[in-house]
């Protein structure tokens, strides 16, 4: 019988298969899967995000659906609507997109904010309210959004109340040149996710999120995690700080880091580790700390070496 470690290096293996040269990203994906969070990958056309959402969905075996967000996409079309049934003389509720274990939102940001905020409550509470009525949304549900980040016309920038709602921010990059050989020449005839076969069912995925919660977090560790989240707040550079959902998300994926490292027990490495992940798109700048040459990423590495690690 496979321990759980076992079960998140085989998904993590399988991954890196289709992915090549991006383990570090892959592991935080596959963490943020175990915490029930959801991703935002933002990095430049072609690196492979959307091949990413649709390996995760087929390596773990459960329903995908993707939306391609464009400008006139509506709420309805994410969430579905009732149509009317001439016959009978009833309405017939016909669920959206939304209706899935994993959805890619792709190019989340060239949808108008009304559509962008149709998944706030799917993404925070797995459930939707259609026409007054609450529904939940099946399990596990995990939302993979993508955004350009170097076009900019026609986009409508994600609002920090969304940002806020996704576990990581990940950027994929370009590959090293060793890894772009083995690229082309693993996808010469045939395409690496055709071949990939399912590691984990749903069930499996689903038991995994339940064990995550039972990992141990010592009071000095979680008392690490709050100092950093508060330090966010109270640095000048920054108009808004950690939020306290952004505060249990980075509790939650070190819990989901040290199941899939085998511990039953949370480190302070876990929490080095995954802050660069989960802090950074939940910073709101002030404009002289932006235009500046200081990003989000470069305070919250500041913060970690000025904060004392718990022996």
């Amino acid at each position: 019988m496979q321990q759980p470690e076992e079960k998140v290096t085989a998904l993590t293996d399988a991954l890196s298969e289709v992915i090549r040269g991006n383990r570090e990203c892959i592991e935080t994906l596959v963490i943020s899967l175990l915490s029930g969070g959801s991703v935002l990958m933002q990095d430049v056309p072609g690196v492979g995000k959307t091949t990413l959402a649709k390996a995760v969905a087929k390596a773990i075996d459960v329903q995908f659906h993707r939306i391609q967000f464009t400008p006139d996409l509506l709420p309805a079309d994410i969430l579905g609507s009732s149509i009317y049934n001439p016959v009978e003389g009833t309405f017939a509720f016909r669920p959206g997109p939304v209706f899935c274990n994993v959805l890619l939102a792709d190019e989340i940001n060239r949808a108008s904010p009304r559509t962008q905020s149709a998944l706030l409550e799917a993404m925070s509470e797995s459930q939707a309210t259609i026409e007054g009525q609450r529904r939940d949304l099946p399990t596990p549900f995990l939302v993979l959004a993508t955004q350009n980040p170097v076009e900019f016309h026609g986009t409508y920038p994600l609002p920090e109340a969304q940002l806020d709602r996704f576990l990581v921010q990940l950027e994929l990059g370009y590959p090293d040149a060793e890894t772009e050989v083995r690229i082309l020449y693993a996808q010469a005839e045939t395409h690496p996710l055709d071949h990939l076969q399912p590691v984990l069912s749903e069930e499996d995925v689903l038991a995994l999120q339940k064990m995550v919660r039972t990992i141990r977090v010592e009071e000095i560790v979680t008392q690490y995690m709050v100092e950093i989240v508060r330090e966010t707040r109270e640095d000048a550079r920054l108009k808004l700080g950690v939020s306290p959902r952004g505060s249990l998300m980075l509790f939650r994926a070190c819990q989901a880091a040290a199941l899939a490292s085998g511990r039953d027990y949370v480190l302070p490495d876990d929490v080095q580790r995954l802050a660069p992940y989960v802090l950074p798109h939940r910073l709101v700048m002030t404009s002289k700390a932006k235009y500046g040459g200081v990003s989000a990423k470069d305070i919250v590495a500041e913060i970690l070496k000025r904060v004392k690690v718990p022996s």
